[in-house]
């Protein structure tokens, strides 16, 4: 059985790898692995979707937006190789939750423990803005990983995107009434399949930058999420 999810999982990320469906955001991602940052001119980017990572029998996943132009467009691996990066991993290792505080490339030898890391939307949009139907499009990537990660107990989103991004899967698949769910850090529902949605503000330099995220923060979520999981 392990085999056969391991080759399922394997098949849906090659898809994903492979995605060509929407025009805007294929040449967007194209152009900015040619275009480069002057500080990555000598790297080759990777300049297609970006798939999940992380422990295939995962309980907890976190979900995030959308890859970084120059993080995971470059480096070809989610949270890998910029600034939201680098705080979400220094807090995820602070917890446990990974053996490094930090991921700069795939060949790093990072590491996560019952947790898959993976994106709403799986190219980088131009201004970190996706629309309505790049969302709506890329959703069905993210019904086949709620498939396949079939252990999942709890869904950590970085962001409102992705928070939004999780009630709409479960209007469209468990009818859900979206009225009383809001995003806010902390914000926490139980979904109709039991599974605990919590909300967090995204690790963005900006949010970082602002004060409206801080190391203490997260930590103190990512400490309560694991003792969440421990109890179940």
């Amino acid at each position: 059985m392990y085999k056969n999810k391991k080759k399922s999982i394997f098949n849906l990320n090659s898809k994903i790898k492979n995605c060509k469906l929407c025009n805007r955001l294929v040449e967007f991602r194209t152009s900015i692995a040619k275009k480069k940052r002057k500080m990555y001119e000598n790297e080759i980017y990777w300049g297609k979707p970006i798939a999940g990572f992380g422990d295939m029998n995962a309980q907890l996943m976190i979900l995030g937006l959308a890859p970084a132009a120059h993080g995971g467009n470059r480096t070809g691996r989610v949270f890998t190789g910029d600034k939201s990066s680098d705080f979400l991993f220094d807090c995820l290792n602070e917890t446990g939750i990974s053996n490094h505080n930090y991921s700069n490339n795939k060949d790093d030898g990072l590491k996560l423990f019952n947790a898959y890391l993976t994106l709403a939307l799986k190219c980088v949009p131009p201004g970190d803005k996706p629309t309505k139907e790049e969302l709506i499009t890329c959703s069905y990537y993210l019904k086949q990983e709620m498939v396949y990660f079939n252990k999942i107990k709890i869904i950590l989103c970085l962001g409102k995107i992705a928070f939004d991004s999780i009630l709409q899967y479960y209007k469209v698949n468990n009818s859900l009434d979206l009225k009383g769910y809001k995003f806010s850090h902390g914000a926490e529902y139980i979904l109709p399949d039991n599974k605990i949605l919590i909300g967090s503000y995204h690790p963005s330099p900006r949010n970082v930058n602002t004060k409206r995220i801080n190391k203490e923060k997260l930590v103190a979520l990512l400490s309560k999420v694991i003792m969440k999981l421990q109890q179940n």
